[in-house]
């Protein structure tokens, strides 16, 4: 069964940082491409970023390029991201996913930035 679990959310004021966590199982983690989505308070999905296997070939969208890092584990099938200045429009749950899935399903992490 695949697992995906978030976690490493939280309050935080604007221009922190923060360090969100995917553990991944039930499938061949080094396989697939990942991807890290949002969706802010009454929004859809908005795809953040995505990695490839390997890690050789990462993407962001405009909104968080320069600001946010994603990175993967392949020996622990972890997934990271990495946010740095976050923003009030960074608010939302972030959710983990192979970058074929069409909806999270995983919890989410909850990530809210206000002062």
């Amino acid at each position: 069964e695949v697992q995906l679990v978030e976690s490493g959310g939280g309050l935080v004021q604007p221009g922190g940082s923060l360090r969100l966590s995917c553990a991944a199982s039930g499938f061949t983690f080094t396989d697939y491409d990942m991807k890290w989505v949002r969706r802010a308070p009454g929004q859809g999905l908005e795809r953040v970023s995505f990695i490839t296997a390997s890690g050789s070939f990462t993407k962001y969208a405009t909104s968080v390029k320069g600001r946010f890092t994603i990175s993967r584990d392949n020996a622990r099938n972890m997934l990271y991201l990495q946010m740095y200045n976050l923003k009030p429009e960074d608010t939302g749950v972030y959710y983990c996913g192979k970058v074929n899935d069409v909806a999270p399903s995983g919890q989410g992490t909850q990530v809210t930035v206000s002062s």
